[in-house]
């Protein structure tokens, strides 16, 4: 009966072994994009406070900011648009640089399960890059949550 007992016990270690393996092929894929000065600000955050299990990405119009920025993504939108000098707090100059940054917003995305965006809807480049990193992690399959704050006034 002891025999018995021990081949139990190494049949049920080699099932929790399998049961792993199986677990960590079939993971979630997260990415949390911080889009402007606002979203960079949370990415920077969840550093701090030590969340594990997710991807951060940063993008930013602002060369400045994201240079300080501890994702492990980093992203300048709309290098041409903007040279790196920010959105001047115009949502058109942000979506207009999400949009001359697709093809890196989309790399950075890939093979994503879920994809959350955090910004702040007070200014130029979360305001209009949000909508935009959205919509293209929605048609590569992700399912997508926004996560934003208004301004106080």
């Amino acid at each position: 009966m002891v025999e018995f007992q021990a081949k139990e016990v190494k049949s049920i270690d080699n099932i929790d072994a399998e049961l792993q393996q199986i677990l960590a092929q079939q993971s979630t894929r997260i990415k949390v994009v911080g889009a402007g000065g606002g979203g960079n600000n949370t990415i920077n955050r969840m550093a701090e406070v030590g969340i594990k299990g997710v991807q951060t990405v940063a993008v930013n119009t602002d060369a400045q900011d994201l240079l300080y920025t501890t994702a492990e993504k980093k992203i300048l939108l709309g290098k041409t648009l903007t040279k790196g000098l920010g959105a001047g707090a115009d949502p058109k100059v942000g979506e207009e640089a999400a949009r001359e940054s697709e093809a890196e917003i989309k790399m950075a995305l890939d093979n994503s399960d879920m994809v959350f965006i955090t910004c702040g809807l007070g200014g130029g480049t979360g305001t209009g890059s949000a909508p935009v990193i959205a919509q293209i992690a929605r048609k590569m399959g992700a399912l997508t949550v926004a996560v934003v704050t208004l301004p106080f006034s």
